[in-house]
């Protein structure tokens, strides 16, 4: 599989990317400088090197042509200010969504947040935060040319992966090393029997291949 991921140089996204590499997977990660370029390389993974801020959907659609999947796992960042949740975990996401719809890559996997919701209230950044992540999501939910997937984390850690997970359309709140996210996620792209599922995700006591062929039975 070759696999396209947004945001290549997350904590998240480079495990991912070493993951997908060490079983065989063509992987590629968007970054938005090139001296994050090695750090790509070293975990498998081919750099390209576009900003998502200023990109056209057509200029994002080239690199995904010829991708088997889509993966979504850019942020603005925990130290961004307001405006670049729109522009990033919202507006990026969108634009990513229809580049790979244009690019014709169905399998489309999303990193959000949980409480992320459209409706949410509050004027702190991570308010904004959380309704620029529920707008994204809502978007992509309604996008019948893709085969979505959409990944609601709980609190990342940086603990060792235990690879047990709960992994529920609704777990309740706690905590997730960010190890079993990328793991999670490499199981979610190739499960094509997830889309159309929003779910949640923190620590538990289930096998993580078990988990996603549980929601997928479901």
């Amino acid at each position: 599989m070759r696999i396209v991921i947004a945001g290549g140089h997350g904590q998240i996204a480079l495990r991912l990317e070493r993951l997908l590499a060490a079983r065989g997977d063509e992987v590629a990660g968007i970054i938005r400088r090139a001296e994050q370029g090695d750090d790509l390389r070293e975990a498998g993974a081919e750099p390209i090197v576009l900003d998502l801020e200023s990109a056209s959907v057509e200029e994002v659609a080239e690199h995904l042509r010829g991708a088997d999947a889509a993966v979504f796992a850019a942020g603005a960042g925990a130290g961004s200010g307001t405006a670049r949740k729109d522009t990033v975990d919202k507006a990026a996401a969108i634009l990513f969504a229809d580049a790979a719809v244009r690019a014709g890559v169905r399998r489309y996997v999303v990193v959000s947040s949980m409480g992320a919701d459209p409706e949410h209230e509050g004027d702190e950044v991570f308010d904004v935060y959380l309704r620029a992540k529920g707008e994204a999501d809502r978007y992509i939910q309604n996008l019948d040319a893709l085969d979505w997937t959409i990944l609601r984390p709980g609190m990342l850690t940086n603990d060792a992966g235990t690879g047990l997970v709960r992994l529920e359309a609704r777990t309740g709140r706690a905590a997730i090393p960010r190890d079993d996210v990328a793991a999670v996620l490499a199981e979610l792209v190739d499960s094509a029997a997830t889309a159309g599922l929003t779910l949640e995700l923190v620590g538990g006591s289930t096998p993580v291949s078990v988990a996603v062929k549980s929601v997928a039975g479901n």
